[in-house]
């Protein structure tokens, strides 16, 4: 089965591919979408169904898209669904890593809890949609460890690794991320038929 993954990111494509195994994962951009999709939903559910939707729409063709993010506790779930702009430019991690630790400079280990979700929607050809979510929980550190992953990687401590997504190997990361979990959870429903 063909799907064409409704991102420009690598980091991100790269990972669905590892982690969606048995399907040819194709990008918008190789499958002939070049316009921008305005991300403007409210939550990760909403985001991945524009972004589904649109490439499903333009190409006529199975289109997933995966909208993700962190969400801090003590930041009331920011910086949520502006994770990728949390410091006004789409894409800086440096600059989103720094501003997020400026946020908590403070904050004791113990109210640094968060969680990163993960919202996965496949829109078929013939109209029917799927979506599904998974989440990984953990805690943010006072610094940066390991330079692995991509995004706030390096700064999330995962409950269920005992280190940070910035050291750990890109198998042991995809075998518990948020990503990791909804994309399951497709393949499951997929196998269902539903």
């Amino acid at each position: 089965m063909r799907i064409v993954v409704a991102s420009g990111n690598s980091n991100k494509l790269r990972e669905i591919a590892q982690i969606f195994t048995g399907y040819e994962v194709v990008s918008m951009a190789d499958a002939g979408f070049a316009g921008d999709i305005d991300e403007t939903g409210a939550t990760f559910a909403e985001n991945a169904l524009i972004k589904a939707r649109a490439v499903r729409d333009a190409l006529g063709c199975d289109a997933l898209a995966d909208d993700s993010g962190l969400c801090v506790e003590a930041l009331g779930g920011a910086p949520g669904v502006h994770s990728a702009r949390f410091c006004g430019r789409h894409g800086d991690d440096a600059a989103n890593n720094r501003l997020l630790l400026e946020k908590l400079q403070g904050v004791p280990a113990e109210k640094r809890r968060a969680y990163f979700e993960s919202c996965v929607a496949l829109c078929f050809a013939d109209g029917r949609e799927i979506v599904v979510s998974g989440r990984t929980y953990g805690r943010i550190l006072s610094a940066a460890e390991g330079e692995g992953g991509f995004g706030y990687d390096p700064l999330f401590f995962s409950d269920e690794l005992g280190k940070s997504f910035g050291v750990a190997l890109p198998a042991e990361k995809n075998a518990v991320s948020h990503r990791a979990k909804a994309l399951a959870a497709l393949a499951a429903r997929l196998r269902e038929g539903k």
